[in-house]
């Protein structure tokens, strides 16, 4: 399959190391493309990559692509999904799926409309040790889960290499709590409501920087969803989510430094979880870069198969209408029902 990727900036050097160990796989990039002339340059330079453009538009003219991976800030989605499925190529786009919950409605309806895949780059499910916690929680082993909490908090300086998160009015729940309300669902189900409370605690932000919500799962399950980039601890979690889910026989737990540690009846079983470390990756940002190439794989095994990927378009609206539901629900100070999503049949 021949590929493109939008967007060469910070986080795309993952996508351009994963789509370079694909390449075994039958999988090539064959053009790159970004705004800054200079950076697709570099980047198809440095990755052996065959053209660079910094018109997307041109990139389509001139390319035949089986896919294209848009790497791109959240607000350009929408008209760059236009723009690839206009020419019928699928998509996939990096999370946020969009700044808001219309905008995103529309970029499934021009997908759906033009009968062309498209998946979203939610990664934090197709980390290693999410993988290992899903298979222990499919076995049955600790039998049905009746609850659990989901929490991301660190203090990592994010904002030294992301200085506009600052003037973001919509923060962590949008950037990062996505992907925990994404496990969330993935753990125990579709959420029939949520409430939020939401903190400013840093006097340099515009928007949330911390965000607790408690689900209500349709199963009957409970859960806990934390997010936070100001949190103070000594040894620091950076980029680690720290789950806990019971059931009727027992509990999972991850701890820190990616140990699982799983309960059932009176017998207890501790293991190590962790991503190896790949050629192109480092600590402690391993984990996240490893479900990168993950993810760009299962995407791609779905769509060779005939199939949606896993994190369709339609997929992810389910977790972003948890993000809607959220910031509702903090305005409003009152429990929220997420809403229902796209209706193939009448696309809204």
């Amino acid at each position: 399959m021949r590929g493109a990727l939008i967007g060469c900036g910070f986080f795309a050097q993952n996508h351009l190391n994963a789509w370079q160990d694909l390449r075994a796989e039958g999988i090539e990039l064959v053009a790159v493309c970004d705004i800054d002339a200079a950076k697709a340059k570099a980047a198809a330079e440095a990755f052996g990559i065959p053209r660079h453009y910094n018109d997307p538009a041109e990139l389509f003219a001139n390319e035949k692509l089986d896919f294209v991976d848009i790497a791109t800030r959240m607000e350009t989605h929408l008209d760059l999904v236009r723009l690839a499925t206009s020419h019928g190529v699928r998509t996939i786009v990096q999370k946020p799926l969009a700044p808001d919950w219309e905008t995103c409605l529309a970029i499934v309806k021009t997908a759906h409309d033009a009968g062309v895949p498209l998946a979203v780059h939610e990664n934090f499910r197709f980390q290693t040790p999410m993988r290992h916690l899903k298979s222990v929680l499919d076995s049955g082993v600790i039998g049905k889960p009746s609850w659990g909490r989901f929490s991301f908090r660190f203090g990592f300086d994010i904002y030294k290499t992301q200085p506009y998160f600052h003037l973001e009015k919509r923060l962590v729940i949008l950037d990062s709590g996505i992907h925990i309300l994404d496990l969330a669902r993935f753990f125990l189900g579709e959420v029939k409501h949520l409430s939020c409370e939401t903190q400013q605690r840093n006097p340099k932000n515009i928007g949330e920087d911390t965000a607790t919500m408690l689900l209500r799962h349709v199963s009957g399950a409970v859960s806990i969803v934390e997010a936070s980039y100001e949190s103070r601890q000594i040894p620091d979690p950076v980029l680690q989510t720290l789950i806990t889910i019971e059931g009727e026989r027992g509990s999972i737990k991850l701890l820190e430094d990616f140990c699982m540690v799983v309960t059932a009846g009176q017998k207890s079983t501790e293991m190590q979880v962790g991503s190896p470390l790949l050629a192109w990756t480092e600590q402690p940002w391993h984990t996240l870069q490893e479900s990168v190439l993950k993810t760009q794989r299962a995407i791609i095994e779905a769509w060779k198969l005939g199939n949606d990927a896993e994190t369709s378009g339609i997929d992810n609206l389910k977790t972003f209408s948890l993000v809607e539901a959220a910031y509702q629900a903090a305005e409003s100070g009152s429990a929220t029902t997420p809403a229902e999503g796209f209706d193939k049949s009448s696309h809204y």
